[in-house]
């Protein structure tokens, strides 16, 4: 029979030009900066990871996960019983009746796929993606009626050679889609891509139910600081770039795409694949960035990726919000790798747009990004008798500040949380005028050399003084101090103030008399929400007022981004439309009275929204409203 010969030489043949093009594919990831990752561990744990970890992000998507556990476990099943029965001649009625099980499982995950892109979503890629259905039933229905014939369970009248070649050539099909494609970049490359993406990630702190979302600190005395071509990117990096599977979801919920700025982190991953293997961005078949067409952007490993295949725009568009990274069914970390390019642009070209040059220079000079003399920094609470750390040598809290100091809006929210302080006797202290900058700004911006120091001195600074915890106002303090001094030796129990008060309301310290402030929205911030995974604790703090927060559609970890994070109102990138308006609209659509807010930027950013509009109130400011006191009593 022609099936006999022939079905084991395709299958081979497929596999081992498979096995070519994957060590084509992993010698140009072996081209970037070297990184250590653990194999053997890495290997082993890929089966969880795989099951379970990056199947928490795909089950978000319930249709989604079903096609792709019939689909991916069909074809997996498949072709590993293939190469047993018809590759190794193995004849047995158990194998093949397991084949056409996981064969027809196959098929219909096929169907399903089919289905979905009958009319896709913009965020979905077309070209080729668009005849992986077509691959994945011809593979499915060739490989299912093969085994029924040289399982002799087919109708013995309906076989010749003619039906025979032709099932041979619906196999070869799906093979070239499927094994060779896997190989040499169809769109299944991101099954062997992702499959080593999950075992070697650069963050496995992130599986296993874990949270990884600190930058990776600079050696500042590498030859090139930052990264200027791809090959500069850690290896695992680039390997990353390849997981993608071009389902557009980072799309989706990015708002600086959705602001129509020229940023579309699925185009930006793509763009990296381009500059990984060399040539252009003509085979992209997705959406562009906002305001650029697509064919024009060329690189390959050895060239400067902002001189011609990604616009440093792109790059300044971000507001290092996470939702990306959190959306991404692969773990692709787009933020690291953004933030890594910009360190190029700051620290070796000088090219930081908007205000960035002089926030820089202000830190520098000042160690503040306003440039305000360091002096004043104490002066919004020379009527509140704050206690000095470095009189009391000790405190259990250690209140940080931050850079609201300098913000007459932020001093009230500053005022509001010292009042709910007192009012549970919290033994607190404050740095004064000895505090800095926590530094997040720099490392944002690009400026690692600038955080750097100003870590190193706020760790040196903290050392000198005994303290439980550091609680602070401030997201992005709270984020830096407790995941990322770390690299430089400072090591604190670290908590954001909607924690803090929450504990003290647990644990009865606060009298309260909860008002009415009307129909309140509760928005996320994006360095507490997802940096920090802290979702429960503002909105037990509204419980207890009383208050039945009205959930905005993007909320929790899809919360939408306000804008104001990554330095972006300071580069201020143009687009369509401004995050923080697209944010109070969705605050509108929930006909909120109050958004309660947990973040001084984000109390700027949605402050500077036209009116009218619901008023903005910290959660400090709501806890020291209801407080009752033996004053007000």
């Amino acid at each position: 029979m022609l099936t006999d010969w022939l079905l084991p030489i395709l299958l081979f043949g497929a596999l081992a030009l498979m096995l070519i093009g994957a060590t084509r594919r992993v010698l140009a990831w072996r081209a970037g900066r070297n990184e250590p990752v653990a194999v053997m561990a890495g290997l082993m744990a890929m089966p969880r990871r795989y099951l379970v970890d990056l199947h928490h992000v795909v089950q978000r998507d319930r249709f989604i996960a079903n096609t792709h556990v019939a689909t991916a476990g069909g074809f997996v099943a498949a072709l590993a019983l293939a190469l047993v029965v018809h590759g190794f001649g193995v004849d047995s009625s158990i194998l093949n009746g397991l084949m056409l099980l996981s064969a027809a499982g196959m098929f219909v995950g096929a169907c399903c796929v089919a289905w979905r892109r009958r009319n896709p979503p913009s965020r979905l890629s077309r070209g080729p993606w668009m005849r992986l259905p077509k691959s994945l039933l011809v593979f499915s229905t060739s490989l299912f009626l093969i085994t029924l014939m040289t399982a002799d369970w087919f109708p013995a009248g309906l076989v010749g050679w003619v039906f025979s070649a032709l099932l041979l050539i619906g196999l070869a099909l799906g093979l070239t889609e499927m094994l060779v494609g896997m190989g040499w970049g169809g769109p299944m490359k991101h099954a062997f891509a992702g499959a080593l993406h999950l075992a070697f990630h650069r963050r496995p702190q992130r599986f296993g139910g874990g949270r990884s979302t600190g930058l990776k600190p600079l050696n500042l005395t590498d030859s090139t600081l930052g990264v200027a071509k791809p090959s500069d990117f850690a290896w695992n990096q680039l390997l990353g770039f390849d997981a993608c599977v071009q389902c557009g979801r980072c799309e989706a919920v990015c708002p600086a795409f959705a602001a129509g700025q020229p940023l579309n982190p699925k185009k930006l991953i793509q763009d990296m694949v381009v500059g990984l293997s060399g040539g252009t961005d003509a085979g992209y078949h997705g959406s562009a960035y906002p305001g650029k067409p697509v064919g024009e952007a060329k690189g390959n490993p050895g060239q400067v990726i902002v001189d011609g295949l990604v616009s440093a725009e792109t790059l300044w568009s971000c507001t290092t919000c996470r939702a990306c990274v959190e959306e991404c069914p692969m773990m692709i970390e787009h933020v690291d790798a953004i933030v890594d390019m910009r360190r190029f642009l700051t620290q070796e070209r000088g090219e930081t747009p908007g205000a960035g040059v002089q926030v820089l220079d202000n830190l520098i000079a000042t160690d503040n990004p306003g440039g305000l003399d360091p002096a004043r920094r104490f002066d919004w609470a020379t009527d509140l008798n704050l206690p000095l750390i470095a009189d009391a040598g000790k405190a259990d809290v250690l209140f940080w500040i931050s850079d609201g100091a300098f913000d007459q809006r932020s001093q009230r929210i500053l005022r509001a949380f010292v009042s709910v302080m007192r009012a549970a006797n919290v033994d607190f202290a404050v740095l004064g005028n000895d505090e800095c900058d926590s530094g997040d700004v720099a490392r944002r911006l690009g400026d690692d050399a600038t955080f750097q120091r100003l870590a190193r001195h706020n760790i040196e600074l903290l050392s000198r003084y005994k303290f439980n915890r550091i609680v602070t106002t401030d997201p992005h303090a709270f984020h830096v101090l407790a995941n990322e001094y770390g690299d430089f030796g400072g090591h604190y129990r670290v908590q954001h103030h909607s924690m803090f008060i929450n504990e003290l309301m647990e644990q009865g310290q606060l009298n309260l008399q909860p008002k009415a402030p009307g129909r309140v929205t509760y928005h996320d911030p994006c360095y507490l929400g997802r940096y920090n995974g802290e979702y429960e604790s503002p909105r037990s703090v509204l419980r207890t007022l009383g208050i039945e927060v009205q959930e905005m559609t993007r909320s929790g970890y899809r919360s939408r981004c306000c804008g104001g994070g990554g330095g972006a109102p300071i580069t201020d990138i143009p687009g369509e439309h401004r995050i923080a308006d697209m944010r109070m609209d969705d605050a509108r659509a929930v006909e909120a009275e109050t958004i309660a807010v947990a973040c001084q930027q984000c109390t700027a950013m949605l402050e500077g929204v036209v009116e009218p509009r619901p008023q903005i109130k910290d959660l400090a400011e709501l806890v020291s409203e209801a407080l009752v006191t033996e004053e007000r009593a």
